[in-house]
């Protein structure tokens, strides 16, 4: 039996490997990058996970937007985002989004949220008016919506993917077997339907899983299997980062020649896509997943 990873109980954590560094966020791109999102009162999940691609991304003027708040009724075990009660429910929010949007001059732009459980629609509709809101100024632009569990309230998702996004993304995590040390308040199967229905209604599937926590290689594979089974189209496999002391430790770094293999073996499972490495980031390249054919 293979032991599950822990909370780290001390400041001792593994040693990141050199294929794991990454350069501190600098430039003038990434300084009006900044000073738009400060401006503009916006939150991103760049800051509030501790995205290790932060500099990149910012440097080349695109970032994440997370609506929608930045507190998460959920207590995910990976996550940086804070968990709590949320306070903040703005109706002037999708509008803002949009303007930064077009201020940015974005080709791309990918939003997503924290867990909003304690509202009725799961926060659909500023999800739906931030889309339209985006597609309004900026009509050129490409949009994916990475979006939260809706905890099996389908209208709450169909209404979400309604906006006219060409990629709709949801997050598996981990593989089945960690589900309920890794996302406790989520579901496996729950999760692999979203998937399975958000295809179904004819949308662009992406989803993403983090290594290191312990999985094993089959249970990759099965994971695999299972989101092909549920019609998804896109793949990103990236490295767990502990991001403090209080969450889950790193069970194993994953050398970067294993992250090439996942990616060869996605493909000839039937994926169409896989962005796979180290540093892979659900929203990294977003761009070059709105391309990926639909059949």
């Amino acid at each position: 039996m293979i032991e599950l990873p822990t909370i780290t109980p001390d400041n001792t954590r593994k040693r990141k490997p050199d294929w794991l560094r990454v350069k501190l966020p600098v430039g003038p791109d990434y300084a009006r990058v900044r000073k738009l999102v400060d401006n503009y009162k916006l939150h991103t999940i760049c800051e509030s996970g501790n995205c290790p691609n932060m500099g990149e991304c910012w440097g080349a003027g695109t970032a994440t937007f997370m609506i929608l708040g930045n507190v998460c009724t959920r207590s995910c075990t990976f996550c940086a985002v804070a968990t709590g009660k949320p306070t903040e429910y703005d109706v002037e929010e999708p509008k803002r989004v949009a303007e930064a949007i077009k201020l940015m001059r974005v080709k791309h732009a990918v939003i997503t949220s924290v867990n909003r459980d304690e509202l009725k629609d799961r926060g659909a509709e500023v999800w739906y008016q931030t889309v339209m809101e985006t597609k309004k100024v900026s009509p050129e632009t490409t949009i994916e919506t990475l979006i939260p569990d809706t905890k099996g309230n389908w209208d709450a998702l169909y209404r979400m993917i309604a906006g006219g996004q060409e990629v709709v993304s949801h997050n598996m995590e981990t593989v089945g077997r960690l589900y309920r040390m890794v996302r406790p308040q989520a579901k496996y199967d729950r999760s692999l339907e979203q998937i399975k229905r958000i295809r179904e209604a004819g949308m662009r599937t992406k989803s993403g899983i983090m290594l290191g926590l312990g999985e094993t290689k089959e249970e990759l594979y099965k994971a695999m299997d299972d989101l092909v089974a549920n019609g998804l189209l896109i793949l990103t496999l990236g490295q767990y980062l502990q991001p403090t002391k209080m969450h889950l430790e790193v069970a194993e770094f994953i050398h970067p020649d294993t992250f090439e293999m996942y990616k060869e073996e996605g493909l000839k499972r039937g994926l169409k896509y896989v962005e796979s490495g180290p540093l892979v980031r659900s929203s990294y390249h977003a761009e070059r997943h709105v391309n990926v054919p639909l059949d």
